[in-house]
């Protein structure tokens, strides 16, 4: 493969850090892009003993030979990503038509009604500032003085390696049914997620995605409000092992068990042509933090068999731990 999207297929939280720092490694991409809306998107990494959560520097930080970039449809928060680079000792390119969160974004965010109260967004400035740039009135990277040292044209880098026949990852963030087109509006973000958006957020055409990784979870998840079919109370998450909190806001997550219709949907939606399905151990102990594919058996294969024949799409990586190195590969068997 070439250039491989990294995209989710609920409502988030469905451990694409993990996959996507563990194609990092595997993978060994030339260049690593985050696409997606921006700091309202929290990536939690884990990896060798040590846990990263990234709003800005793309999952794939790990490697430390890939050429990490940031999109020109991603919203910059220039103090989170100085930041990050720092605690990650990491240099990451931003394309010079970023757009940028300033404090009057952050601050319309936690003081709207509509916003905070209503849709329950994470304050992070995004949707504020994603509607300056509607009216042409945001600031890019380019007007940013201390961002001059990392401004590229990331669709020209891109193109390019992909021209060489270098590998490509590109990291989406959030998920599809958060998309302000196919989501569950009003309670969406405010921006498209889809695979498709990733391509137009990092300047490559359709032609060029070689792969489309869709992440689902063993069960789905989701922060704040909205609908979230097959909701179960917290007594039951609690019995189950399902009790987990966002990574950029903090807040409990609800939880449902796996919905297949959303399932086929997202994959409809984002053209997968794989999927990665993380926490099955949570769901089956007994494969916990395992790389044996002879462990994919007995109830644990019955659900992957039930996913693919809902989705028409094949189950290629397999999540057994929080550390980018719990993984089964199976992308060899496809």
């Amino acid at each position: 493969m070439t250039l491989s999207v990294i995209c989710g297929g609920f409502w988030g939280d469905e451990g694409k850090g993990k996959v996507l720092s563990y194609l990092a490694l595997k993978d060994n991409p030339a260049i690593i892009a985050r696409a997606g809306v921006g700091t309202n998107a929290g990536h939690t990494i884990q990896f060798e003993g040590k846990e990263y959560k990234l709003r800005m520097i793309p999952s794939g930080f790990i490697n430390p030979n890939a050429r990490l970039l940031i999109g020109a449809g991603v919203l910059v928060d220039p103090k989170v990503l100085l930041k990050e680079m720092k605690e990650t000792n990491s240099k990451c390119g931003v394309d010079f038509q970023s757009g940028i969160i300033e404090e009057k974004h952050k601050e319309i965010d936690t003081t709207s009604a509509h916003l905070k109260e209503k849709l329950g967004t994470t304050g992070s400035g995004t949707g504020p500032a994603n509607q300056d740039r509607a009216m042409r009135t945001l600031k890019l990277a380019k007007d940013i003085p201390e961002l001059e040292p990392y401004l590229t044209d990331v669709s020209v880098e891109i193109n390019e390696a992909l021209d060489e026949g270098k590998v490509v990852q590109a990291e989406g963030s959030q998920a599809i049914l958060l998309s302000l087109f196919h989501g569950s509006y009003p309670f969406v973000t405010s921006k498209d997620t889809s695979a498709a958006a990733i391509c137009s957020d990092i300047g490559v055409g359709p032609t060029k995605v070689d792969e489309v990784i869709v992440v689902f979870k063993a069960y789905v998840t989701r922060v704040g409000t909205g609908e979230l079919p097959g909701e179960l109370p917290l007594e039951e998450l609690e019995k189950r092992g399902w009790v987990e909190y966002g990574a950029v806001t903090g807040r409990p997550r609800r939880a449902a068990p796996f919905n297949y219709d959303l399932a086929r949907k997202a994959v409809r939606l984002n053209g997968a042509t794989q999927i990665a399905l993380t926490k099955l151990d949570i769901i089956y102990p007994e494969i916990s933090k395992s790389n044996n594919v002879d462990q994919i058996k007995g109830e644990v294969e019955e659900f992957i068999d039930s996913i693919e024949e809902v989705t028409k799409t094949k189950v290629s990586i397999i999540g057994t731990g929080p550390s980018a190195e719990d993984i089964i590969d199976l992308r060899k068997n496809i």
